[in-house]
């Protein structure tokens, strides 16, 4: 895998377009990348690409979770049309890459285009020195294969990070078990986040190219409400990308633990900003329903916050009423003992001990019933409006 460029890893610049069908979207991801410079910026002719779009889990494209298949054919449509030897892939949060990519729907697609899924089961040891958190990782095969990466996020919003963007979807270069790893030894969001920021640099993506058309806001990053957003955001950038993904769903980007650490570390500077396309001000939706409040997803990091984490932090509640008992809570819940569980048999749904409890929210992210979403405890509600 072939790093970019240092000035590319310091490009500020995102594209910002409007795009309402996906019908339409080759023809604007040809406009986006053009005002960047065009493809040979970023990649040379025939080097081997691998896509990696967001498949937390095989729903089908409506739902608004993974990175829908007509985008998916726009990007590689056009990149195909410019030479380049493509593959695609990703390791989803629960299940099989192979079983999402059918289920998503980018399997047929990838099959018409001749484009192979890579390997994302296999793993292989990566030293990164510079890292600040972390100065290894076990990167899929597929990754390191190919060389460059471009990435095709979701625009839509997350429990534990407020929002999924382009830094939180290279998670998915991590196969398999390790993700639930990561979720139990880094308890806290800013640590979390600071080894995302790490795993953002190994990577590197030459390209982060944002399905904005569809989105997700409410209770995601599954189980939220489906909206059409009508975008299209691409930057070599990361942070820069998702620092306007922040500003269009109007939330201050401060709150957005990996873009607090990107900032510490210096790996952006929002006053370079500069969005090409369109005017991001005008575009701003005010009435996003996205978590905007100042108390931490996770709590405190104090041990000794612990009783006052449970009485303020947001949690992961269970709707009875669309609770199926099928188990997979407890199933993804990464902490031993386990922060849920069954008390009498599948009788009744599972319950949480909240002492354990970690607020990774991994529960709230694979329940297939909508039956789990995240709630403030009264008096978090109340210091909330305070501190408004």
């Amino acid at each position: 895998m072939n790093h970019p460029s240092s000035a590319q890893r310091r490009d500020h610049r995102v594209v910002l377009l409007k795009c309402s069908q996906y019908e339409n979207a080759q023809q604007k991801l040809l406009e986006g990348i053009n005002l960047l410079g065009g493809l040979q910026n970023f990649a040379a002719k025939g080097e081997h690409i691998v896509l990696k779009p967001n498949l937390l889990l095989g729903d089908k494209p409506e739902r608004g979770s993974t990175t829908h298949p007509e985008f998916f054919r726009a990007v590689a449509a056009l990149l195909k049309s410019e030479g380049y030897h493509l593959s695609y892939g990703d390791s989803p949060g629960f299940g099989a890459p192979h079983s999402a990519v059918k289920a998503s729907g980018l399997l047929a697609v990838a099959d018409t285009l001749g484009i192979a899924l890579a390997d994302f089961v296999g793993e292989q040891e990566v030293l990164y020195p510079d890292g600040i958190l972390l100065k290894q990782f076990l990167v899929a095969n597929g990754i390191m294969e190919a060389d460059a990466v471009i990435s095709l996020p979701k625009f839509k919003t997350h429990g534990l990070t407020r929002l999924t963007g382009a830094v939180k979807n290279l998670f998915g270069c991590l196969p398999g078990v390790q993700k639930a790893g990561f979720h139990a030894r880094l308890s806290d969001e800013t640590r979390f986040s600071e080894m995302l920021l790490d795993l953002a640099e190994l990577i590197s993506p030459r390209l982060h190219i944002m399905d904005g058309i569809l989105g997700m806001e409410g209770n995601g990053p599954r189980n939220g409400t489906v909206r059409q957003v009508g975008l299209i955001l691409i930057s070599a950038n990361p942070h820069a990308l998702d620092h306007c993904v922040a500003k269009l769903m109007n939330l201050d980007p401060e709150l957005v633990p990996t873009l607090r650490a990107a900032k510490k570390y210096d790996r952006y500077q929002p006053d370079l900003i500069e969005v090409l396309g369109e005017s991001l001000e005008a575009l701003v939706m005010t009435d996003y329903d996205v978590n905007r409040s100042r108390i931490s997803t996770t709590g405190p990091e104090r041990f000794y916050m612990d009783l006052f984490k449970n009485w303020v932090t947001p949690r992961p509640v269970i709707d009875p009423e669309n609770c199926s008992k099928c188990g997979r809570c407890v199933q993804v819940c990464p902490v031993a003992p386990k922060a849920i569980g069954f008390q009498d048999g599948r009788k009744e749904p599972p319950q949480y001990n909240y002492h354990q409890c970690i607020r990774c929210y991994c529960c709230q992210e694979m329940c297939p019933d909508e039956a789990i979403s995240i709630e403030t405890p009264i008096i978090g509600r109340i210091f909330n409006k305070i501190n408004l």
